[in-house]
C-alpha cells in the first residue's frame, strides 16, 4: 500500500473577465477627460483673478454687465486656456507613460500610418482639413451666422482676437487630440471596439462645445462634422498624428481668418 499522501486538488482563483483591465482603462480615460474639462472651466478664471483684483482696486466692484464686456478680463481669460492645456498635457503624459516608465509618443499612437508614410499622410491630412473647412464654411453660409460666445469674445479687442488665434493653433489641437483621439479613443476601442469608440468620442468632443455655440446650430453642426472626421481618421489609420494634422490645419485656417478679420474690422481697436 502506498504511503504517499494524496495530492490536494488546488482550486484556481476565479479569473477576472477578459475585459476587466480594458474597462479599467476606460474609467481612467474618462477621469482624464473630466480633468481636462475642469481645467478649462477653472484655470482661466483663476488666471484672470489678479486682473480682477486690480480692476476692483482702481474702479470699485464692477457690475455683472461690465464684467461680461470687460476687454481686459476677456483677454486674460483667453490666455488662461494655455496653462489649462499645459496642465492637461502634463497629466496625460504622466498617466500614459506611468510616470516616465513607458515611451509617450509611441504608446499613445502619435505616429504616421505605416501603409502611407509621412509624405502621403501629410498631404492627405491637409487636403481633408481644407475640404472640411470648405464644407464648414458652406454650412455656416447656408444656415446663418448668429454670433456665439466665441464671436463676442474675439470681437471684444484685438488682443483677445490674437490670443484666441494663438491658443487655437499652439495648444488646442494637441491637448484636445491627446484627450479625445488619444486617451479616450485608445481605451474605448480596446474595451468595446470601433463601434463604441467612434460615436462616444465624437459625441463627447462635440458635446463640450455645445454650450459655447449653443445659439448657433450651424456651428454645432460644423463641430460635430469635425469630430466625426477626426475620429474616423483615427480609427481608419490606427494612429493619432493624421487627426492632429487635420485639426491643426483646420484651426490654422480659422485662426488666420480671425486675425485678418481683426485688421479689417477697425472697431476692435477702440
Amino acid at each position: 500500500m502506498s504511503t504517499e499522501e494524496p495530492q490536494q486538488q488546488l482550486t484556481p482563483a476565479p479569473a477576472r473577465p477578459a475585459s476587466f483591465e480594458a474597462w479599467l482603462d476606460v474609467a481612467k480615460a474618462m477621469g482624464l477627460w473630466a480633468f481636462s474639462v475642469l481645467m478649462i472651466l477653472i484655470v482661466p478664471t483663476v488666471f484672470a483673478i489678479p486682473y480682477l483684483i486690480y480692476r476692483i482696486a482702481q474702479a470699485g466692484p464692477p457690475s455683472p454687465q461690465a464684467l461680461a464686456t470687460d476687454k481686459g478680463l476677456i483677454f486674460y481669460s483667453v490666455l488662461g486656456i494655455i496653462p489649462a492645456h499645459l496642465l492637461t498635457l502634463t497629466v496625460v503624459w504622466m498617466v500614459i507613460t506611468e510616470g516616465g516608465r513607458r515611451p509617450f509618443w509611441k504608446t499613445i499612437g502619435f505616429e504616421w500610418p505605416e501603409n502611407l508614410g509621412p509624405t502621403m499622410s501629410t498631404i492627405l491630412s491637409i487636403l481633408l482639413a481644407i475640404l472640411l473647412f470648405g464644407l464648414a464654411f458652406a454650412v455656416t453660409m447656408l444656415y446663418g451666422e448668429k454670433k456665439t460666445d466665441l464671436d463676442i469674445m474675439i470681437e471684444s479687442s484685438l488682443y483677445a482676437r490674437v490670443a484666441t488665434a494663438f491658443v487655437a493653433v499652439a495648444t488646442a489641437p494637441l491637448a484636445e487630440e491627446m484627450i479625445y483621439r488619444g486617451v479616450l479613443y485608445r481605451a474605448l476601442e480596446k474595451a468595446g471596439g470601433m463601434g463604441i469608440a467612434i460615436p462616444v468620442v465624437t459625441l463627447l468632443f462635440a458635446g463640450v462645445h455645445v454650450f459655447q455655440y449653443r445659439n448657433n446650430l450651424a456651428v454645432i453642426t460644423v463641430i460635430t462634422l469635425l469630430s466625426i472626421m477626426l475620429t474616423v481618421v483615427r480609427a481608419a489609420t490606427g494612429k493619432l498624428l493624421p487627426a492632429f494634422i487635420i485639426h491643426l490645419v483646420f484651426n490654422g485656417i480659422q485662426s488666420v481668418l480671425i486675425v485678418v478679420g481683426g485688421f479689417i474690422n477697425k472697431d476692435i481697436f477702440k
